[in-house]
């Protein structure tokens, strides 16, 4: 996953979502949130959607093709990295 600024978002312009209605991204559960999910997989800026959303800890909504609960689960896998490699470093 590769990063983008946090407060640069250029890439809005070009969002597939850009004239939806919002609310179609903010499902009721996650089993719903598959029509954003394919906005999200025809989208030319998806990666840099998810990379706000992890660094910017958007708690809800489908995101870069993310929902909340695989975004949670994407920084908890993220962080269980960061703390082996430091540990890796450290021994």
């Amino acid at each position: 996953m590769a990063f983008h600024d946090a407060f640069d978002d250029d890439w809005r312009a070009a969002a597939a979502c850009r004239d939806m209605d919002t609310s179609i991204f903010f499902p009721e559960t996650d089993e719903d949130a598959g029509p954003a999910k394919a906005v999200c997989a025809s989208c030319p800026v998806a990666e840099a959607c998810l990379d706000f959303a992890m660094k910017n800890r958007q708690e809800e909504g489908v995101w870069g093709g993310m929902t909340q609960t695989e975004r949670r689960r994407q920084r908890r896998r993220l962080q269980e990295a960061a703390r082996a490699a430091r540990r890796q470093q450290v021994a």
